[in-house]
């Protein structure tokens, strides 16, 4: 018996390690720039055959699925510890910091999960729960501001920050502007603040328009 019990440990091992072995490849493959590895490259670069891709996993979305826990995994190392104390200066430098290590990590996988979005109830699934924390990130660095601003109707604050702050954004900055992490970084922390800086302007005076307003009718 104890021998039994061995074997079907080792092969338990084995089928683990050839699960991760495949994880891997297809990790490397999309951060190499492949972002729709098709199972034959995967195979290639795992050192497998086709057939065992599929003997560990039912098709090409269900290795999607081990490749986004697997990143999960991966953005919850990176949160943790991430705390938003202080004044705004102070969290906003942590928020940037944050999101900046976040979509640096998760770009490649990314965007390739992007791609796959419209046909893959999976991912789209993924996508909208990645998206959700995200949202509730935002909540938390910029709670003060957002009660301040909804407290004046300006309840579209949460919305600008979440569109402003979101992966296409970096992308955008990264990608098609060409800037380096610091650049965009810096980009990114200053469309942030020009966000709030409107939404917060004016607390308990009038609009400035409003204000122009009232001195014409002075004049007159």
């Amino acid at each position: 018996m104890p021998t039994q019990t061995a074997a079907v440990d080792g092969r338990r091992a084995r089928s683990l390690k050839t699960r991760h072995a495949i994880v891997d490849a297809t990790i490397a493959l999309l951060e190499a720039g492949d972002l729709k590895p098709t199972a034959a490259s995967v195979a290639e670069r795992a050192g497998l055959s086709v057939r065992s891709i599929f003997q560990h996993f039912t098709d090409l979305e269900d290795l999607f699925l081990a490749v986004s826990d697997r990143q999960a995994n991966r953005v919850a190392a990176l949160y943790a510890g991430t705390a938003y104390d202080g004044d705004l200066p102070s969290r906003l430098a942590t928020f940037v910091g944050y999101r900046s290590r976040l979509f640096e990590t998760v770009a490649p996988i990314r965007r390739a999960a992007l791609l796959q979005e419209p046909f893959s109830p999976t991912v789209a699934d993924r996508l909208a729960l990645a998206r959700m924390l995200q949202r509730v990130d935002v909540e938390r660095a910029f709670a003060p501001e957002i009660a301040a601003a909804n407290a004046q109707g300006k309840t579209w604050l949460l919305e600008a920050l979440c569109a402003i702050t979101s992966f296409s954004t970096w992308d955008e900055l990264r990608r098609s502007a060409g800037l380096s992490i610091e650049a965009a970084s810096e980009a990114y922390g200053r469309a942030v603040e020009a966000i709030l800086t409107s939404a917060v302007a004016g607390q308990g005076a009038a609009h400035p328009a409003a204000a122009h307003d009232a001195t014409d009718s002075a004049a007159d």
